[in-house]
């Protein structure tokens, strides 16, 4: 009855039909699901999702960006090259194995291995057990992010992942789009196992009765996951009642679900920052300062937020958000077009010049309309632009050739932390150490380079933050790229479900806590 259940539930959903649906039973549209039950298969934003509804990390974020424990339930550092962390006793995983530290070694040496999550655990030598319930972390030198790392470990069942299959494959094998053993069987210890999966059609989740975090309030039984890519698709399949929860709700359905009966729209500032780059290598204006301050200055992200993005962003002045180690709120939005001609006409640039753009039409939300509101906005300090787009699979291998004057970028750091962006965005670009691998700008300043590589093997953190806090307030200085806003994130949900308590900026909501009423 289930399945009969179940293949109804999405076919209402395709006819836009409503389908009641109770507490214990809470329906998904996500844009996708995941492309396998490997959590190490692929670094997505699926696999993370998955991860949090079968597995359990030995740490992880809450909405305001602190660590919580999860199954490390307490940790301390050593010294500047190791952490300790001690788990939680009487743990079991789905199979009815304990959860040790053997399991979660198995799992650190095995992402190690993995070739999407190994950059990200390049930094440590080792992982060591020191009893049963305690494991150290050994860093290769002093290493500030281990409990930014720690979030990405999600221990893993090692006996029931162990062993060869019976056509003699070893379980443990990471196979990259491949059909192995770990991704097509699952042993986590969070709240829900996977009962059925259909790739691309469905993935059902029953509540795990043996979880061990009783103190959560988390009271659905089972999750339909059921993947719509079109964006209509889903809000329409949320209105009629065909599902109970969306994921990424563009702004221009923001209006529609604000103002439908029984949802509503839940939104939360996020971390993904989209910014110009000035190539100073391909236009001799860029490497002047002035100019730069003065593109910046002309530029009124404030504006594009409140008209193009209709509020769904938060206007940046600098590379982190809020939460972030290095973030200054004295840094912010700075459009003034008269200072912008002045600053042109000092530099002596009063009549303008010439300068191409290049910007993505299908990866950032609203690209295409922010890079023509950009160009438009620098005529009137007298720049005439050159503006093109592409749609993303022909923009990035033009973005690699930095072939325009000013380009456009989005990132979110992997580690939540701002020394990844200047990492990758504006220090000086350095092909052997992969350093500035995304600076199209070419801005270089040694300054930069040496506070973030500092920063690096600096374990204090208050020295740290004061580190970044001065990266932060350098490139705002020098106008070393120009900041747009930081995407927001957004979700649909029907009004009994408490989607606001459980959604984040990692945009990876925490199911296993979520509480839904009754209707």
């Amino acid at each position: 009855m289930k399945t009969i259940k179940n293949k109804l539930a999405l076919a209402l959903v395709v006819a836009g039909l409503s389908f009641s649906v109770t507490a214990a039973d809470l329906k998904l549209g996500y844009a996708s699901d995941p492309v396998s039950l490997d959590p190490h298969e692929q670094l997505s934003g699926g696999t993370l999702q998955l991860s949090h509804m079968v597995f359990d990390p030995l740490v992880r974020f809450t909405q305001q960006m602190d660590f919580e424990p999860r199954l490390a339930q307490s940790w301390q550092r050593i010294d500047a090259t190791t952490f300790r962390f001690t788990l939680r006793q009487g743990v079991k995983f789905h199979s009815g194995n304990p959860l040790t530290a053997d399991d979660v070694i198995w799992t650190f040496n095995r992402l190690q291995a993995s070739p999407d999550f190994k950059a990200i655990f390049e930094p440590y030598s080792e992982m060591k057990k020191v009893d049963d319930y305690t494991v150290d972390i050994v860093s290769k030198g002093a290493y500030p992010l281990v409990l930014q790392t720690a979030t990405y470990i999600f221990p893993m069942d090692s006996k029931f992942y162990s062993g060869k299959t019976a056509d003699g494959k070893d379980k443990a094998e990471v196979a990259k789009h491949g059909n192995s053993f770990a991704s097509t069987h699952m042993s986590g210890t969070g709240p829900f196992t996977v009962t059925e999966r259909e790739q691309g059609v469905k993935v059902e989740f029953t509540r795990f009765a043996g979880y061990w975090d009783t103190a959560s309030k988390g009271n659905v039984d089972t999750i339909s996951l059921l993947p719509i890519k079109e964006d209509a698709t889903r809000v329409a399949a949320l209105l009629s009642g065909g599902v109970d929860m969306i994921d990424h709700v563009a702004p221009n359905d923001h209006k529609r679900l604000k103002s439908a009966e029984g949802v509503d729209l839940v939104t939360l500032p996020g971390t993904r920052l989209i910014s110009f780059q000035m190539n100073q290598k391909s236009n001799e204006a860029l490497k002047d300062v002035r100019v730069r301050q003065a593109i910046v200055h002309a530029i009124n992200n404030e504006g594009i937020v409140k008209k193009i993005m209709k509020g769904f962003a938060t206007a940046a002045g600098q590379q982190s958000p809020a939460g972030y180690q290095g973030h200054d709120s004295e840094l912010v939005p700075r459009y003034d077009v008269k200072k912008a001609k002045q600053l042109m006409k000092e530099a002596g640039y009063e009549k303008g010049f010439t300068l191409t753009m290049l910007a993505p039409n299908n990866r950032y939300v609203n690209d295409a309309k922010i890079a023509q509101a950009a160009a438009a906005m620098l005529s009137k300090i007298g720049i005439k632009v050159d503006f093109k787009t592409l749609p993303k699979a022909q923009y990035w291998p033009e973005f690699d050739k930095c072939a325009a004057d000013m380009m456009m970028v989005g990132w979110h750091a992997d580690t939540e932390d701002s020394a990844n962006l200047t990492e990758f965005l504006t220090m000086t670009r350095n092909e052997t150490t992969g350093k500035g691998q995304y600076n199209c700008g070419f801005y270089s300043n040694p300054e930069v380079d040496k506070l973030v590589t500092a920063a690096n093997v600096e374990t204090d953190p208050i020295k740290r933050i004061a580190m970044l806090k001065q990266v932060e307030v350098t490139l705002y200085n020098d106008a070393a790229f120009v900041p747009l806003h930081w995407q927001s994130t957004a979700w649909g949900a029907r009004n009994n479900v408490h989607a606001g308590a459980i959604v984040n900026s990692m945009e990876m909501p925490y199911f296993g806590d979520l509480v839904v009423d009754e209707k």
